[in-house]
């Protein structure tokens, strides 16, 4: 990566002089950091450092100290000039051909690195409860979380996505009986749900269960028409019980099925229900006693995690002899550090950040590094429409992610739910997440793809039977194998022009996809895959520069297939990036 390589030579050229007293007053232990820039003023050069914070050690002029250490870099493939306190680095050309001719050789593999080194993570996020549609959300966090973890197995990282299912609560016997009213319904039964608005919280009312009912009594009719028949004004505990877990199911089978269409692939479903039923739950209590961290008060079991950096003691078991929620939630992160998981990485809702201290502190207890929990806190997504926000409450505004997807479309919704840091609000405009202007940011991205690789057919079409006269079905796949055979000399042709916008801009366009690398690993390192999207619209802007200012199709064979190649390049970083998001590249539009 062209920004760490300056880095790294102006590092080591520190270091050297530091060594032979040749900076002043600095000496070896003086520790200083520096980040590589782009200069506003491309005359300048095509990158920046700037040194002035080295004068508090030093105790030179920044301008000194920056010719100081210019003069004793090693220069290969640039040149440098001085300019107050930065030293500016200008790329040769054949700097500029190595980028091109390592895309087209490494292809869509070009940013992969191994930062991660094959830590094991695993990734949880969405983790809802299956008692209904998944609210926009979940649309966030899946696609988010999805996401990172395509961009972390990319740079190296060993990832595991897992997916908590909420199902041990009373909110299942509430789905229960909510499937079983809507059943009765179905079969002519007068009964509906309480008007009283306390006694309604009891169940689930929304008229999604409508069709799972009409599908059990269709599907079902013997143990349907027994449910009604064992109906006496109150629910039968038994049909009661088998409803509970079969509306569970339907729901989580729904939920999976929808992320499967919004391209969200988890490794593993892990039932909350299962750590109580084979005792892992009990174990962890024990563990915890034995540890001396547990205490009783007011008839309640409590935790002493004020003692881990906890603002407060926190209840494992209440009164009552039920678990808290915090309990589960403490077995089930001791049991990915029992499954030798080096980092475990969530994706909470904000109203969740009280939690992080508290299962640090339970992770420190039970032996394990409590920095190996990492929490992202996601905000909230606005729904705008017609360029007000859409109220939450009503299913005829479409709250539900499902009905999102159907409106918007897979890949519209992935990439707007990605767009923005996950600690930021994101508002959707839904209009203009379905527009096919440049003003949608998915669309803009993917024309860009679609005209690179209309450019590489229309090459085949009006200039390949000409050039190539051997082959009387000529294909892209030939003009490919063409690309593929040229070498990083055979881009010199590229610069030579006057033409200074045409110039200006291949490089700046060489250069943008350079910067993949970087912002990948930036992205995997820091759990930040909306930089990819800011990514792909730079990048899209500078390909519709590129091709505003240099004719693809010219009669000069050599320069119309470095161009080509150039165009090539960009299919291939632009699929790279939207697959990591994965949103699809399509090559027609």
């Amino acid at each position: 990566m062209l920004k760490e390589y300056f880095l790294e030579k102006i590092a080591e050229t520190i270091d050297n002089l530091k060594e032979k007293g040749m900076l002043g007053q600095m000496t070896a232990a003086d520790e200083y950091s520096l980040q590589t820039e782009i200069p506003k003023n491309a005359q300048f050069g095509d990158f920046a450092i700037n040194v002035s914070s080295l004068s508090r050690y030093a105790k030179l002029p920044p301008v000194k100290i920056a010719e100081t250490i210019a003069e004793n870099i090693k220069k290969d493939n640039f040149e440098i000039n001085i300019a107050a306190g930065f030293i500016n680095f200008k790329l040769h050309n054949n700097m500029l051909n190595n980028i091109l001719a390592e895309i087209i050789d490494k292809k869509l593999d070009y940013a992969k690195n191994n930062i991660g080194k094959g830590n094991k993570v695993i990734l949880e996020y969405v983790s809802a409860n299956p008692t209904g549609p998944f609210h926009i959300g979940h649309g966030r966090w899946a696609a988010m979380g999805s996401a990172l973890a395509n961009v972390m197995k990319y740079s190296g990282f060993d990832v595991y996505q897992e997916f908590y299912i909420n199902d041990a609560g009373s909110q299942i016997q509430k789905l229960g009986k909510s499937l079983y009213i809507r059943i009765l319904q179905e079969l002519g039964t007068e009964i509906n749900f309480p008007e009283d608005e306390e006694e309604a919280k009891n169940y689930y009312t929304g008229e999604y269960l409508i069709p799972v009912a009409k599908e059990f009594v269709e599907k079902e009719p013997v143990k349907a028409d027994e449910i009604k028949k064992n109906y006496n004004g109150n629910f039968n505990g038994d049909d009661l019980k088998f409803l509970s877990k079969y509306a569970r199911l339907k729901m989580l089978s729904l939920q999976q099925a929808l992320l499967e269409e919004f391209n969200t692939h988890f490794d593993n479903y892990f039932s909350e229900l299962t750590l109580h039923e084979s005792g892992k739950v009990e174990e962890c209590i024990k563990k915890l006693d034995e540890l001396g961290v547990l205490y009783n008060k007011d008839g309640a079991l409590w935790f002493a995690s004020s003692k881990y950096g906890d603002d407060q003691d926190r209840v494992i078991k209440k009164s009552d002899g039920a678990y808290t929620y915090l309990t589960a939630d403490i077995a089930y992160h001791y049991n990915k550090l029992q499954r030798g998981f080096d980092t475990l990485l969530n994706i909470w809702g904000a109203d969740h950040h009280g939690y992080i201290p508290r299962m640090k502190a339970a992770i420190e207890v039970l032996g394990y590094n409590p920095n190996s929990l990492e929490v992202l806190l996601g905000q909230l997504v606005n729904l705008v429409m017609n360029g007000e926000q859409v109220r939450m409450g009503k299913r005829t505004k479409m709250i539900t992610l499902d009905e999102l997807i159907e409106d918007v479309g897979v890949d519209a919704t992935r990439y707007w739910m990605i767009m923005r840091s996950i600690d930021t609000t994101l508002d959707f405009d839904i209009e203009l997440a379905k527009s096919k202007t440049d003003e949608n940011p998915v669309f803009y991205v993917q024309y860009a793809h679609a005209r690179a690789c209309s450019i590489l057919r229309h090459a085949v079409q009006e200039k390949f039977d000409v050039i190539n006269k051997t082959s009387t079905e000529p294909s892209v796949t030939d003009l490919e194998n063409i690309i593929n055979n040229l070498k990083a000399n055979d881009f010199d042709v590229l610069w030579e022009t006057d033409d200074e916008k045409t110039l200006e801009t291949t490089k700046k366009l060489l250069l943008k996809l350079e910067e993949f690398k970087s912002v990948v690993q930036n992205a995997a390192k820091n759990r930040t895959p909306y930089l990819l999207t800011k990514y792909l619209q730079e990048l899209s802007a500078n390909f519709h520069q590129f091709y505003t200012f240099s004719k693809v199709l010219v009669e000069d064979e050599k320069l119309m297939f470095a161009r080509l190649s150039v165009v090539k390049a960009v299919t291939l970083i632009l699929e790279a990036a939207l697959k990591l998001i994965a949103v699809t590249a399509p090559e027609r539009m």
